[in-house]
């Protein structure tokens, strides 16, 4: 069956005007593209993304200087006082220095003794548990109470928490006269002049001759808090 003339034609028609409306279209279609993006709005951030003004970021907090007195309240968290000593000796048993911060702090605040100042003592004295001097790890004495020399090793005490407590008390006949919470169990304490030393300073020549005593016990104060607080 033959298509007519006029079908014919209008098929020639239909294919020339395709050919011709396509480059068209096209050009119409990247002119619409190009001025929807100059003209159009920035594509609104994501509020969560958005670049928050300097005076509207919440400045840091100071932290808090180190102590200059035995007697006050630490702030230092005993998990915190835990992992600062394991990452100065990892050999230390875990559950040992972990219940040891939490003895220091339950201990200190009883007596009214900065739990701050004695743990950075202790670290200072045992060698952050290393017990590298006269005392050693089983006579649970964590400030060389009696360990003087040769023949004279030190104070030996029952238990951990019984070692701390005589640390705090010790510590706390230094620092003032108001007298003890609980039960004695410090052998030393009766050779200290109640109050003589107040301040961290003052145990420089007084519990230790070494004349920077007081200075190493600071300074490990400083790296505590820098752990503790992230700066």
């Amino acid at each position: 069956m033959k298509s007519s003339p006029l079908k014919a034609e209008n098929l020639i028609r239909n294919t020339i005007m395709k050919k011709l409306y396509l480059p068209i279209w096209l050009c119409l279609l990247s002119l619409i593209v190009i001025f929807s993006c100059a003209v159009s709005p920035k594509i609104q951030e994501n509020p969560s993304m958005a670049t928050v003004p300097a005076s509207r970021i919440p400045e840091r907090p100071a932290r808090p200087p180190i102590p200059e007195y035995i007697m006050g309240k630490g702030i230092i968290l005993p998990e915190n006082m835990a992992v600062f000593l394991l990452n100065a000796n990892y050999v230390v048993d875990r559950d040992f220095i972990e219940n040891l911060a939490f003895l220091y702090t339950e201990e200190a605040e009883i007596e009214g003794v900065n739990h701050d100042v004695a743990f950075a003592q202790m670290c200072l004295e045992t060698g952050y548990l290393s017990f590298c001097g006269l005392v050693t790890p089983d006579m649970n004495n964590f400030c060389g109470l009696g360990a003087i020399g040769p023949g004279q090793n030190g104070e030996r005490f029952p238990d951990p928490r019984t070692g701390v407590r005589a640390h705090i008390q010790h510590l706390k006949v230094y620092a003032t006269d108001a007298p003890l919470k609980q039960e004695l169990v410090d052998p030393r304490y009766r050779y200290v002049r109640p109050g003589s030393s107040p301040s961290i300073k003052g145990l420089t020549g007084t519990w230790a001759v070494d004349r920077n005593y007081a200075e190493k016990i600071n300074s490990i104060m400083e790296r505590l808090y820098t752990f503790a607080f992230g700066y």
